[in-house]
């Protein structure tokens, strides 16, 4: 089977860009990843599209991939849509690999993007609704809810502003972790601090303004435990990847000293557990197959990037990857341990919550970041000696978890 490796990877700033299109946004990402991986438009044989909104904001319904790329000097190829959640560029990267894999290209396209904030507050916020059954939103609800039931929630914790309904689901998740394992909310906003903090380096995030945990407790309430700072904004932006097998590195002649190894890339959906058996947690269950299909352990991976759709995520899913125990991410985070420099240093871009949430590019511009500091390009937010890296993407909810998980583990070959 041959080797898979990542070439070129290329994002926008991440913000809202209302006077940009959706056109321009994709063609910066598209050309910045192949300035970076150093080859043409030509060379690419194989795309696959990214993006969730279009449809619901823009109108373009179908084939928003083949419009989109067309405009940007890619027609003729085989050319995929993908829609699958907050998880999309992640799924459609992990098809690439398999369309590499089984020889049916050489060298192929990653790539997503999203123009998501509109004058319609309203009818933005109303594309998160389909995110979940939507035959029986309110028993969604209800079950999501169930395990948080009994916890006291303070009064005076609740905006008047309109957030997603997925805030209230990550707000249950909260309350049940905190029930089960003492998990502080000082210890979720030590999580937001660190990644606020992680983005003042990093040039392409949304937010660049650091905040300590106090100030992240002070801020404006969203829903108990979360506050403004904890939570992942609407994004602008476009992120994209070059991926090849042997044959397509040796043709475009892309350097294989910067050429980022795909270790294991795994996708699995949502399954009925019981809201207490979290080792049935569909992404736990992905996380091993990835460990085993890598022959690497957690103990291995010097940097990680994962869903932070909210602070909480970033306690679950650390906890889902095995980086650490169950209920020991809260007090791993106030230690400062996912910091840089500390053991584990996960979402060293600033993560979702400051880098920006742009959702059918998000998973691919969390593999950006990984790539950037596997090649040790990061500057001040470089990961020393970091040499191999785990990424965790999701999206959506079917019953009480995640419709769907990636869970990729990449490898800077020539430091193994």
């Amino acid at each position: 089977m041959s080797n898979i490796y990542i070439v070129g990877v290329g994002m926008t700033p991440l913000g809202r860009h209302i006077d940009r299109s959706l056109d321009s946004l994709t063609g910066e990402a598209l050309d910045a990843a192949l300035k970076d991986a150093g080859c043409n438009k030509s060379d690419i044989e194989t795309a696959f599209y990214s993006g969730t909104t279009q449809g619901h904001l823009q109108g373009q319904t179908f084939v928003p991939g083949q419009i989109v790329l067309s405009k940007n000097g890619l027609e003729g190829i085989p050319i995929f849509n993908i829609e699958n959640a907050c998880a999309s560029g992640s799924s459609g990267f992990h098809l690439a690999v398999q369309m590499l894999r089984a020889g049916s290209c050489d060298v192929a396209l990653a790539i997503g993007a999203e123009k998501m904030n509109i004058p319609d507050k309203q009818r933005m916020f109303s594309v998160f609704d389909g995110g979940w059954d939507v035959t029986d939103p309110a028993k969604n609800l209800q079950d999501l809810l169930a395990p948080a039931l009994g916890f006291d929630v303070p009064e005076g914790h609740e905006s008047e502003r309109p957030y997603s309904v997925f805030m209230s689901v990550y707000a249950a998740f909260c309350r049940h972790h905190m029930k089960e394992f003492g998990t502080t909310q000082r210890q979720i906003a030590a999580v937001s601090a660190k990644n606020h903090q992680h983005s003042v380096h990093n040039e392409l995030a949304q937010f660049r303004t650091p905040y300590s945990i106090d100030e992240v407790l002070q801020a404006p309430p969203i829903t108990y435990p979360l506050t403004l700072p904890m939570c992942a904004p609407i994004s602008d932006g476009a992120a994209a990847m070059i991926v090849c097998n042997e044959e397509g590195l040796k043709r475009i002649g892309a350097d294989r000293k910067r050429a980022i190894k795909v270790l294991a890339t795994v996708i699995r959906s949502a399954t009925g557990r019981p809201a207490e058996s979290r080792e049935l947690h569909c992404e736990r269950l992905a996380a091993v197959q990835a460990y085993e299909i890598a022959g690497l352990g957690p103990k291995d991976m010097d940097v990680a990037e994962v869903h932070d759709a909210t602070a909480m995520g970033e306690i679950i899913h650390a906890e889902n990857l095995g980086l650490v125990g169950y209920g020991e991410a809260g007090p791993a985070a106030e230690r400062g341990e996912f910091s840089i420099g500390g053991r584990i240093p996960i979402n060293t871009s600033g993560g979702l919550e400051s880098k920006g949430h742009p959702i059918g590019a998000s998973g691919i511009g969390q593999i950006y970041e990984l790539v950037t500091q596997l090649r040790g390009e990061a500057g001040k937010r470089q990961v020393d000696g970091a040499r191999l890296a785990i990424h965790e993407n999701s999206g959506g909810l079917n019953g009480i978890e995640e419709a769907v998980v990636a869970v990729n583990i990449f490898s800077n070959e020539l430091g193994l």
